[in-house]
Order: structure tokens, then sequence, then C-alpha cells
């Protein structure tokens, strides 16, 4: 496609987000949609009796994706309603048809079943993404389930945990996202056929009073559409809080790749884990060395940007009025979809980093016995109490110690000398291999390991066996830049 350089262009179409994506909120999908919804409900009526013929519905059929996009424009020019322009332009390549196109609906008929099905479509494709970066941090917590790792609690050293169990708790958020991702997608309803005000006023006109028939074609309509639940009562639009609810979730899952992007960001800085750094790829143009973490920053600007976006759909659902007004539509037009392409590229890169995340052992085990010592102290106080010593008295001299070896590695950048004043403390009578020994590190993770191999089995094979069956396989895709 040739571009117009001196117009706007949306990165997230030409740089972040997948062509399926875009796909789905594509001038193409929705108008090819507004037809094939609009051949649903003729068909639904001509079941019910109405007048329509096969020859009508057949010519329907044959120009769903013959669209005169320029025409379209043109008559949407003269009449100022987008709506009113698509009928136009599909009676003109469907004579036979176009007296009964659009007959007894709203724009709402077409314009909000279509939102609600390209939320359903882009919420399985996001499951879709979901599966397959659960299935990588499976694999990755898995073979890293007994590496243990200096923990962090306020971002200052903690007890030990390891590199896998580290990387389920990225996976248990990742997995409510998932689960409350799916129980919306399950209970999404379809609008219908609910008439101007959502009285269904023109379908009862048009079946002659028969209540029925009006409730028929509601159902069967969106049955045509592959929606079990339609919503029981409307407006003339659906109700916003729909948008809303896809919205927070999408900020919900947001929340969970910007949280693992932070931790891989800060875990490059401390040389333990880095992203995937390719062979020419340059990190300052400025500073040759850098290996800056730029896909893991590119997913928290995204994330950012999605949970920012969460709230225009929370104000657009309080501000409606009555059966509706129209100050949604264009907030709709920019967030929703907005919101679905920075969700899809965030996980796209989340997957393209988690796939090849590199782990130094070595950097991670030379802090752990940096810091290891001062985290023993009270197995080394029980140690020196079955030697004979006091617990207070002991309690009392390894502080001093810890204070002492602390202020050498601040203050003169030494290396950290505990153990080696508590071996030469006759108080403790420990020697240093009494205190090697002490300090093997397995004895520090807990349970650690088994909760990764627990957590896999009971909580995360399940879920990918069941969405690799629902929602399929993405692949990992190449990024675009």
């Amino acid at each position: 496609m040739n571009k117009n350089m001196n117009e706007y262009q949306n990165p997230l179409l030409d740089r972040y987000a997948s062509d399926d994506m875009s796909y789905i909120f594509s001038p193409a999908n929705k108008f090819t949609t507004w037809r094939k919804l609009w051949i649903a409900v003729a068909e639904s009526e001509k079941d019910l009796g109405l007048p329509i013929t096969d020859e009508q519905i057949e010519q329907m059929k044959k120009n769903v994706n013959n669209i005169d996009f320029k025409l379209a424009t043109q008559y949407e020019s003269q009449t100022r309603h987008d709506v009113m322009a698509h009928v136009y332009t599909f009676g003109d390549c469907c004579p036979l048809a176009k007296p009964i196109i659009h007959l007894g609906a709203t724009s709402a008929y077409v314009g909000d079943n279509t939102d609600l099905i390209q939320i359903r479509d882009a919420l399985k494709l996001i499951l879709s993404r979901i599966n397959v970066l659960l299935q990588i941090l499976r694999n990755f917590a898995t073979k890293y389930a007994d590496c243990a790792t200096l923990g962090f609690t306020h971002f200052q050293p903690a007890q030990l945990t390891t590199v896998g169990k580290r990387a389920t708790l990225w996976m248990y958020d990742l997995l409510l996202d998932f689960e409350q991702i799916q129980n919306l997608l399950l209970a999404l309803p379809f609008r219908g056929v609910k008439g101007t005000t959502g009285t269904q006023a023109s379908f009862l006109s048009l079946f002659e009073g028969d209540h029925q028939k009006v409730k028929k074609l509601d159902k069967e309509v969106s049955a045509k559409m592959g929606f079990k639940n339609v919503i029981p009562v409307s407006g003339q639009t659906y109700t916003r809080k729909i948008d809303f609810q896809a919205a927070s979730l999408l900020s919900g899952l947001a929340q969970s790749l910007h949280k693992l992007a932070n931790d891989i960001r800060l875990l490059q800085h401390l040389k333990e884990i880095e992203e995937p750094f390719e062979k020419d790829q340059i990190g300052s143009s400025a500073m040759a060395y850098k290996r800056n973490p730029m896909r893991s920053e590119r997913m928290t600007a995204l994330c950012r940007y999605i949970i920012s976006l969460s709230q225009s759909p929370a104000m657009t659902a309080a501000e409606q009025w009555f059966e509706r007004t129209l100050d949604d539509s264009a907030n709709k037009r920019l967030s929703i979809p907005e919101m679905f392409l920075a969700a899809d590229a965030s996980l796209l890169i989340a997957s393209n980093i988690c796939d090849r995340l590199v782990v130094y052992p070595q950097v991670i085990n030379r802090r752990i016995r940096e810091e290891l010592p001062f985290m023993a102290t009270e197995t080394i106080i029980m140690a020196g109490v079955k030697k004979g010593g006091d617990r207070q008295v002991l309690h009392e001299q390894i502080r001093k110690h810890s204070m002492e070896s602390a202020r050498i590695v601040k203050m003169e950048g030494k290396p950290n000398d505990l153990l080696d004043r508590i071996a030469q403390d006759p108080l403790f009578g420990l020697s240093r291999e009494d205190l090697d020994n002490i300090l093997n590190i397995s004895a520090f993770i807990g349970r650690a390991p088994a909760q990764v191999f627990e957590f896999i089995e009971n909580y995360i094979d399940t879920l990918l066996q069941n969405a690799s069956r629902d929602y399929g396989n993405a692949q990992i895709a190449k990024l675009k830049v």
C-alpha cells in the first residue's frame, strides 16, 4: 500500500499490532459485517413470513464483499449518515434486494451489533495470545524452578526465591486475566433486533402485532451471528457498560504485562536476566556498549497507554442520556480499537521477549553470596547456641559484626566479610567450614521449586490444554520493528 508521508500514520498499525487484530477493526471487516447482519435479519424475516424472496437474499450474499468504498463516501458526504450511505451502496449492487435491505432496523442494529462482534473476535485473539505467552512462561518456570535468586522487597535484598518461582508470579497475574476475559467472552450478549428506542415497535408492526415472532426474530438473528446470549433490554444502543467491562479487563491485562516488563527491566539493570538482543541491534547512538531493554520499555509504554485509555469507556457509559446520545460514537471509534490494538501489540512483545530470555546464573549466584550472610544471621545464631553460646549475647554480637561488615561494603567498597568475622569470634565457636555448610543455598529457598510444579500442574496445564482447543495457538510473531 502506498502511504502519504504527509499524513499522520497510526503507529499501532504501522509498528506494533498484528495484521490479525488490525483486520478485526478494519473498514473491510466492519462493513462486510454490516452486510452479513442485513442478510441475517432478511433471512429470519423471510422465515417468519415476510414477503422476502430467495433471489433477494442470494443477491445480497453474492455481494457481501463487493463494496464500493468511494461510492459510500460520496453517499455519506450527501446524507451525513454512515449507515444510510452503506444501505444505498449495498442497494446499488443488489437492485433486487434494495427494497428490503435494513427492513425494520435502525442504525444501531448494524453499528452496535458489529461492535459486539468485533469485541468478541478481538477477545478471542487476546486469549489466544495469552495462551501462547503462558506456554512460554511455563517452560521458562520449569527450566529455572530450582535456580536460586535473591528476592527483593522494596527492591531491597530479601529472602531467596528462585527464577522459576518469580516467573509463576507473572503467570498467576496472566491466569487471572485469562479467566476474567474468558468469563466476559462466554457471557457477552448480542444486541439483536431492538428497534429505534429498544421497544421493537418497528418489528412488531412488520409482524402485525405478533410478539412471539418478534422475540423469535431477535433470538434467530443473534444465533446466526454466533451469539448464545441476547441483551434482554436496551435503549437504542446496548449499554455502554459492556464497553467498559472489556476496557477494564484490557487494563487489567496491561497492568500484568507492565509489571512483567518492569521486572525484566530491573533484572537487566542487575545483569541477572536480559531480554534478547539481536546481533546487529544498536542500544544507543552515542554509547556503543549499551544493551537497553527497549522491547520491555516499549511494552511498558503501550501498557501505560491502555491503562490511561480505559477511563474513556467509563466516562462514556456514565454520560449516556436516557435511550441514547451520540457523544459515545467518536469516543468508541478511538478508544476500543486502540485498546485492543495496543493489548495485542503488548502480548506480541511479551511473547517475543520471554521466549528468548537470557539468564545469567553466575551473576545471580554472586549476588546471593554477597547478601546471604546477612540473611543467615538467625540460622548462625542458632548454630552458635548449639555450640554452647548465649542466644542474647550472640544476637548482639552478630548485630555489631553485621553493621561493621555493611559499613565496609558501602563505605569502602570491599567484599562482605561477615562470615570471616564470625569464624574468628570465639563466642560463636563456628569454623568457616561450619558457616559454609550453614549457608547451603538450597536450604534458603523453601518450597519455591515445589511451588512452581504444583502451580503449573494444578492451574496452568489444564488451562493451556483447553485454551489451545478453544482459541488456538497463535504463533510467536516477528515484531514489525
